[in-house]
């Protein structure tokens, strides 16, 4: 097949993570693959020196000429099968372009919100594929009103080839950040916004250091409550044993210093990227049973799943995984394997060549 990935967007989350993992793999099992892009960002970035063929283009907005040009040409000069689209304010003119053209469109939908009101009773008739991330979201826009048929499932694909347990980077990185061997950390690692769980879980982490004095706590990311959070823990009476850092696209060296990682969120959570990348790393998980996230893990298998904000149960569970070398142990050994089957590029290269390949509607 003839594929072409439009995504214009110039920041770095796990959309456009998503959008440069699947283009590249499905140029890798032997698929044309090209992608309408914004040079010097992320996804321009994670594409170049792959055998993806690149082409200029933004939009700004669902009107912008200069990305309804591009991918008119693309389209022209490529003359793709698919046309696949990861971002809302592109749906409306891929739409246009992919029926004048008389080529199959898919589109993804990451987050979990609500669409507008003609894009919602229109876009998931007019593409072929509209593709949710995980099953919560399914069910949450069939509630929504949009017809079942209409929805594909398609996990968030994983290299796992990138993401792996490296012991000379563990440590590297431990020696850098000053964990010492008998250290147990637990990780936080993505956006400090209040919704994401973060004050909770510091409060539950604060009370298990008092307990387990070589329990030490790394932070990585920012945003709006990430001062507040420095304000908990430096009075805490444990200041030392926490650790921030900025974010950095590089994460695999925060995977490597810890030894287990945590993803409480308590607002909406589409799906949980983050804990897929962790398990591939070796690392146990502890999640929040909330939204998308209790489809990332096998609870008690590769992971514990616990109720969003219950302080006192993340307490426990975070000192049960302390204490408890062998049950870390357990846990981070059935995860890769988990990853492996569920969200490799493997798996989810073959999933999404059946959504495409597969005749579904009249839409087809």
């Amino acid at each position: 097949m003839k594929i072409l990935f439009v995504g214009t967007h110039n920041g770095g989350g796990g959309t456009e993570s998503h959008l440069v993992t699947l283009a590249k793999a499905m140029s890798e099992a032997g698929h044309e693959v090209a992608a309408v892009i914004r040079f010097d960002t992320p996804i321009h970035k994670g594409l170049a020196g792959s055998e993806v063929k690149l082409y200029q283009g933004i939009f700004r907005n669902a009107f912008d000429p200069r990305g309804i040009i591009a991918v008119w040409r693309a389209v022209s000069e490529f003359k793709p099968d698919w046309i696949v689209g990861s971002f809302s304010k592109e749906y409306w003119p891929l739409a246009v372009i992919a029926r004048l053209r008389g080529v199959k469109l898919a589109l993804f939908k990451h987050m979990d919100y609500p669409l507008r009101f003609f894009t919602h009773h229109f876009i998931p008739h007019l593409a072929h594929r509209f593709i949710v991330i995980s099953e919560y979201m399914r069910k949450n826009f069939i509630a929504r009103g949009v017809d079942a048929a209409q929805i594909d499932l398609l996990y968030n694909p994983l290299d796992l080839n990138h993401f792996q347990h490296d012991p000379a980077l563990r440590k590297k990185t431990r020696k850098l950040m000053g964990f010492n061997d008998s250290d147990v950390v637990i990780g936080y690692i993505g956006a400090m916004h209040p919704d994401k769980g973060m004050l909770p879980l510091c409060d539950a982490i604060n009370q298990v250091m008092a307990e387990v004095p070589n329990l030490k706590a790394l932070w990585v990311g920012e945003g709006l409550a990430l001062e507040e959070l420095k304000t908990k823990f430096q009075n805490s009476g444990f200041a030392s044993q926490h650790t921030w850092h900025t974010w950095s696209p590089n994460v695999l060296p925060y995977y490597a210093a810890i030894d287990m990682l945590a993803m409480p969120t308590i607002g909406n959570e589409a799906f949980g990227r983050v804990s897929i990348e962790a398990q591939a790393c070796g690392l146990p998980v502890l999640c929040s049973n909330n939204g998308g996230l209790s489809e990332t893990l096998q609870p008690n298998i590769t992971g514990l799943l616990l109720p969003a904000g219950d302080v006192p149960a993340w307490r426990e569970a975070i000192f049960k995984l302390a204490k408890d070398t062998e049950l870390r142990m357990r846990l981070s050994s059935k995860g890769r394997d988990w990853v492996n089957s569920t969200f490799s590029t493997t798996a989810i290269v073959q999933e999404f060549t059946r959504l495409l390949e597969e005749r579904r509607s009249k839409n087809d």
